[in-house]
């Protein structure tokens, strides 16, 4: 599959998923595109000494039907960071995301995540190096604060900072992170959502693209979004109902193809899975990512059962997920 959306600067994408750690591998992004062609997709964070040091080039690694795809970035050396973007766009990735947003202590003590919120001039400064460095996109998703640095007036300093230096788009997490006294999960539920806030950026900062992220779990609420922003990024809900995004293309991207069924989607993915598995890698982790295909429907709980019961077992091969969807009514 060719690269449908070319990059280019400012906001192409109406709606994205999240980037998420155990979540968005190279192995959900090959099954959430036989769903939607255009959406964009991240990588799972990938730190830049994991790159640079550790010699995992490996942590690049997709497939041409994955377009458009983005990478996202997680350190604060500016030259480290160009380095990777530079790694990133040699590999063809479409657009580089710097996290300014991860809230988890491992991230903070290594100086980047959502602790970068405190030093806007870093996040700059690496954000120049990283622009220097290509000529694709270059993003960051932030929160709106971080512990007690979560003013409105907070959030404008920072963006109006980084913007100085070339950032595409901002994506913004509507929620603040606590570095201390919440764990990563808590800190994508216990924050309140503040929508009010990036709705507020965007008639402040109109040039620039701005994204919103956090909360959002059907497409109502997306389409009412894009009155304000220029873009929704869904993120747990693109894990937990991956069918929802059957309809993205034809909303929000005016692409009318037809609507894939969801047994439709599994059959499109067996090619796929049975080249995996010929390279080695075990059912269960290519079949993962669509446990939750079903979700809602009747035989969903069967589904699930088999995949997850069969599936790990020694030389568990395609037959194990075709027996999987003969246990799903085919009415929808």
């Amino acid at each position: 599959m060719s690269n449908p959306l070319p990059s280019r600067r400012g906001s192409l994408y109406p709606v994205s998923i999240a980037p998420m750690m155990q979540v968005t591998n190279r192995h959900y992004r090959a099954f959430m595109r036989r769903i939607t062609r255009h959406t964009l997709l991240y990588t799972e964070m990938v730190t830049t000494g994991a790159l640079l040091r550790g010699g995992r080039e490996d942590l690049l690694e997709f497939s041409e039907e994955e377009h458009p795809v983005a990478l996202q970035l997680g350190g604060d050396d500016p030259a480290a960071l160009a380095d990777c973007s530079r790694m990133a766009q040699e590999r063809g990735f479409d657009e580089i995301n710097l996290n300014v947003g991860c809230p988890s202590p491992r991230v903070a003590s290594g100086k980047f995540g959502a602790t970068l919120m405190n030093e806007p001039q870093r996040v700059a400064d690496a954000v120049a190096a990283m622009r220097g460095a290509v000529n694709i996109p270059v993003t960051v998703k932030h929160r709106i604060g971080v512990d007690d640095l979560d003013r409105y007036e907070d959030l404008a300093h920072f963006v109006g900072v980084v913007a100085e230096a070339g950032s595409d788009r901002f994506i913004v997490h509507a929620r603040k992170a606590w570095l201390q006294g919440l764990s990563p999960k808590e800190n994508r539920t216990v924050p309140p959502l503040r929508y009010e806030d990036v709705h507020q950026l965007k008639r402040d900062f109109p040039e620039l693209a701005v994204e919103i992220n956090g909360g959002f779990v059907d497409l109502d609420r997306v389409e009412e979004q894009l009155e304000q922003v220029d873009g929704v990024m869904i993120g747990r809900a693109a894990n937990d109902c991956p069918y929802i995004f059957a309809s993205v293309d034809a909303r929000f991207f005016g692409d009318d193809h037809p609507v894939p069924s969801r047994h439709g989607v599994v059959e499109a993915i067996l090619p796929y899975v049975e080249g995996r598995l010929a390279g080695g890698e075990g059912l269960h982790r290519l079949v993962k990512p669509m446990l939750n295909l079903f979700a809602g429907e009747r035989g969903s709980r069967a589904w699930k059962r088999h995949l997850s019961e069969k599936g790990h077992r020694p030389g568990a091969g395609i037959e194990v997920l075709t027996e999987a969807l003969s246990r799903v009514p085919t009415s929808r």
